[in-house]
């Protein structure tokens, strides 16, 4: 496996086991709707956070969050809307950014809530 495809799986269980510490609970993983790939859709309370991991060894090219782009994150609503109707579900959604950056061998998370909005 090529190794950016290795850190891209290893941020997203960071990820998950950084969200399980914060008290959500782990609704789906990689949940796939057309174009779109949700990384994690978690629950905490009455809100279901639609969570983009982004994950990088430097930030010399800008930090991970900034690599989400308008495409993107119209193919993760229209999947996440389809999500909510297909479970019939009554919650708030929110769209997070949890962006992880490699430093000097450690992780540095940054859980970004309300990262962008749907329209």
């Amino acid at each position: 496996m090529a190794q950016h495809n290795e850190l891209g799986k290893k941020g997203e269980q960071l990820a998950v086991d950084f969200l399980i510490e914060s008290n959500y609970n782990i609704v789906a993983r990689n949940y796939r709707f057309e174009k779109a790939e949700v990384d994690i859709i978690a629950q905490k309370k009455d809100i279901l956070a639609i969570v983009e991991v982004k994950t990088r060894s430097t930030t010399d090219f800008g930090n991970p969050q900034d690599f989400v782009k308008p495409k993107q994150i119209k193919n993760l609503v229209k999947a996440v809307d389809e999500y909510v109707n297909a479970n019939d579900l009554d919650v708030e959604v929110r769209f997070d950014i949890i962006a992880i950056v490699k430093e000097q061998g450690k992780f540095k998370i940054e859980h970004l809530e309300n990262a962008f909005y749907h329209f």
